[in-house]
């Protein structure tokens, strides 16, 4: 029995290290917002899922204003197969007609913000789910895309229906929900300026939002670790220079290229730093933001 106290006593001290040594970290985003991106691995995992509204919680609960953009990427796919509705994809953007955006928004602003909306709520939070649309949070352009015919080694332009690029954003109204004690579960659909309907990349979403809000931090969740080297090595720490000398180099390549841009946009438009970590692994957001060490892979300006 003496023993098991003993282990017990050990476990308690050991908890109120790690509250100790977060202290710091607290302090320094009390009052900031952080902008994080939900997708991927974690969002089709109900134990991350539900660790991930938890966190939320617990931000908020300390004195940061985490504000949520998530994809759903699998679901759409899922919904248009069982209408039927085929699919195809341009540098990993979905083509978009009429029909395929009706889904895309009933999937994104309905069944996936709610569910991340209630589970946020469940664990004790106060979250509101809104879409780009509500209160003219993302107005967007046409997003144009051109293409290398492989046969003709001509340019041509790719139509991808109705997605849109971010080029207006509503930060009054995030700034409303913060103030009123609410946590912003964001679902990346816009207005565009001819009044249609337009998806948008939940990454570029986020990065829009981040820069808007002048964030903090923008932290995207992936099914990486962040950016790795040239012997698979995390890189923790960048600046947008080193960044563009990696790409340059083929370090960063594939679809590592569009999430350094997103982060690279960010930073330029407002937010303090980017960070790219993986969200397979439980409480990701807790440890990039309130330990040392940090979690992925993290942009900054300078």
């Amino acid at each position: 029995m003496g023993q098991t106290d003993t282990e017990a006593r050990k476990d308690w001290l050991a908890k109120a290290g790690i509250l100790t040594d977060a202290l710091p970290f607290m302090r320094q985003y009390a009052g900031c917002t952080v902008v994080v991106k939900f997708g991927g691995h974690a969002m089709g995992d109900k134990g991350l899922f539900k660790t991930f509204a938890s966190d939320m919680v617990l931000l908020k609960q300390v004195g940061t204003n985490p504000l949520v953009v998530h994809g759903g990427g699998p679901q759409i796919g899922e919904m248009l197969e069982r209408m039927a509705i085929k699919s195809e994809f341009v540098d990993g953007l979905r083509i978009t007609d009429k029909s395929t955006v009706e889904i895309v928004e009933m999937v994104l602003a309905g069944s996936i913000n709610k569910s991340i909306v209630a589970a946020i709520n469940e664990a004790g939070g106060s979250a509101v789910g809104v879409s780009g649309k509500d209160a003219n949070l993302i107005t967007v352009k046409k997003l144009i895309r051109s293409k290398n015919d492989p046969d003709s080694n001509i340019e041509k332009v790719v139509d991808l229906g109705f997605v849109g690029e971010p080029t207006k954003m509503n930060a009054a109204l995030i700034d409303t929900l913060i103030v009123g004690g609410l946590i912003p579960v964001v679902a990346p659909v816009g207005l565009g300026e001819d009044g249609e309907t337009y998806n948008i990349n939940a990454d570029t979403a986020a990065g829009a939002l981040a820069g808007a809000t002048d964030a903090q931090r923008m932290l995207m969740l992936t099914d990486v670790e962040g950016v790795m080297d040239t012997s698979g090595k995390l890189i923790p720490e960048l600046t947008i220079k080193e960044a563009y000398q990696l790409k340059k180099e083929g370090v960063i390549s594939g679809g590592m290229i569009p999430k350094v841009e997103t982060c690279i946009e960010a930073v330029r438009n407002g937010a303090e730093a980017a960070v790219i970590l993986d969200g397979r692994v439980p409480h990701a957001v807790l440890l990039e933001l309130f330990t040392s060490q940090g979690h992925g892979t993290i942009i900054r300006q300078e």
